[in-house]
């Protein structure tokens, strides 16, 4: 299955004719190859977002056109959803049940912004100034160069096209380069919808050839990407170079609190879930388990009890419950970090390897794990490990709680479980993060906002505070009697 890049309305492959193999982490067989394309590659496609938007009608087309086409691409992913699952499945290793409930949630955030395209008239200023009118209105920002990452390929992907198309924003988007294929299909969908040729277009190949170009060009005014802190840091300084706009989301390391007044089974059940959905590679994963200490040890027990049983295997397996590391690479990095934690001094309790299962050897699966007798000053605490691993700390206090879970340079979410609201209420007031649950983990929706405080990066994504990201500020200000000052 061979695919292509989109450039300027066209479907084209790497000028310099280089290909990749994408394949299925489940069993490394081959899927698809795509275009490995590269800086001359997004040249071109940045040049086409700035022509269609320095001359093209996309901008100026009224809003509610603008979210019409928006809602189109909405029912179009409504209508593929199936085989766009399957494709990223295929692509991630994710389970099918997981890929299908992501494109619900992806056709939503079309549907959403496309609702709200036409709901900003701008906001009229009571002027001090006699004989004048005073208006405050957001216009696009411009071009737009958006860097998803390989875990939810097309969820994030939605959270950056949808608001940008919605505000009259022209882009390129460059999906992580070993799972595009969803990106490759919604991209076709959005030209069926009716997006004008020039306003969105698609490259793919490696973050340090298409990436870089993307943050260091003057020709981009906004760079919106989802990754890692070290090449969030690299955006950052190569945005430096115009000012553009930056919207960055950089992982977390989030604290999952359990008090002791909290609904037992469910805690137990949902911080499982919490850690290892998706095989832990999840920016919001609870990967940070804080227990008080009056039911740290039955809790502990409980959870191991229930690892278990987890059921490792195919994603188009219905009775599987999670698939495979993302790649060779990945699931390396995950085993350094077991090693780590054992150096460090925590207690591996289950877990720590690759599964014996001959079924699985082809794929890069890794044993849900789990580390008790941790501490903030350990590596596998205090690093976004990526992964099913689960470190377990104690605690005897609400403050105690607090203190732990905001010593982390990462900021993104963390959960709260208590039966008392008021307790609730008093320690998420406190917490240094984007979002906090109290007792749910991971619930997430087109209306509120996301992103994190610290290292877990600027800006925000969804709600209505996603739309403005990608707006500028405007005052316009009229005199509506204008007379000669007769300074000179």
């Amino acid at each position: 299955m061979d695919k292509y890049m989109y450039i300027n309305g066209q479907w084209v492959a790497a000028v310099n004719g280089q290909t990749r193999t994408i394949i299925n982490p489940y069993n490394q067989e081959p899927v698809a190859n795509v275009p490995e394309g590269d800086e001359t590659d997004t040249q071109a496609a940045i040049n086409a977002a700035r022509e269609a938007f320095d001359y093209g009608v996309w901008p100026y087309k009224p809003a509610t056109e603008r979210g019409n086409i928006v809602l189109t691409i909405a029912e179009l992913i409504e209508r593929d959803k199936a085989e766009l699952a399957e494709l990223e499945t295929m692509d991630t290793g994710k389970t099918l049940t997981e890929s299908l409930d992501d494109m619900s949630d992806i056709a939503d955030v079309f549907r959403y912004y496309g609702g709200l395209a036409d709901k900003d008239d701008g906001d009229i200023i009571d002027s001090p100034i006699p004989d004048s009118r005073s208006k405050v209105v957001r216009e696009p920002v411009g071009v737009c160069g958006q860097i998803t990452p390989w875990n939810y390929p097309l969820l994030q992907a939605s959270w950056k096209l949808a608001p940008a198309l919605a505000t009259g924003n022209t882009i390129v988007i460059k999906p992580s380069e070993i799972t595009p294929l969803t990106t490759i299909k919604v991209t076709e969908l959005m030209e069926e919808a009716g997006v004008p040729m020039g306003v969105v277009n698609l490259v793919l190949g490696p973050g340090t050839k298409t990436g870089q170009l993307l943050a260091e060009s003057h020709a981009v005014d906004l760079i919106s990407f989802t990754g890692g802190i070290e090449t969030g840091r690299k955006i950052m300084m190569a945005a430096s170079g115009n000012f553009k706009k930056i919207a960055l989301e950089l992982g977390g390391k989030n604290p999952n609190i359990v008090f002791a007044d909290a609904d037992f089974e469910t805690a137990v059940d949902q911080a499982l879930n919490a850690v290892f959905f998706h095989a832990g590679q999840v920016c919001s994963a609870g990967a940070r388990l804080l227990i008080e200490d009056t039911i740290h040890d039955a809790f502990v027990e409980a959870l191991v009890e229930r690892t278990k049983h987890i059921t490792l295997g195919n994603g188009f397996d219905s009775s599987v419950q999670s698939g495979p590391l993302i790649s060779k690479e990945h699931l390396r990095k995950v085993e350094n970090y077991v090693a780590v934690g054992v150096k460090e001094g925590a207690e591996l309790i289950i877990g720590g390897k690759r599964p014996e299962d001959e079924v699985l050897q082809a794929g890069f699966f890794f044993e849900p794990t789990i580390f008790i007798n941790c501490d903030s000053s350990m590596r596998i605490v205090q690093e976004e490990t990526f992964g099913p691993l689960l470190t377990i700390e104690r605690f005897s206090t609400e403050e105690q709680a607090i203190q732990l879970a905001n010593d982390s340079k990462y900021g993104l979410a963390g959960a709260i479980w208590t039966n008392n609201s008021d307790k609730g209420g008093r320690v998420a007031s406190q917490l240094r993060m984007g979002t906090v649950w109290i007792n749910d983990f991971h619930p997430y929706f087109a209306q509120a906002p996301w992103g994190g405080y610290k290292s877990s990066g600027i800006g925000r994504e969804l709600g209505k505070q996603g739309l403005d990201e990608y707006t500028e500020v405007k005052h316009v200000f009229e005199n509506t009697n204008p007379t000669p000052l007769n300074w000179f």
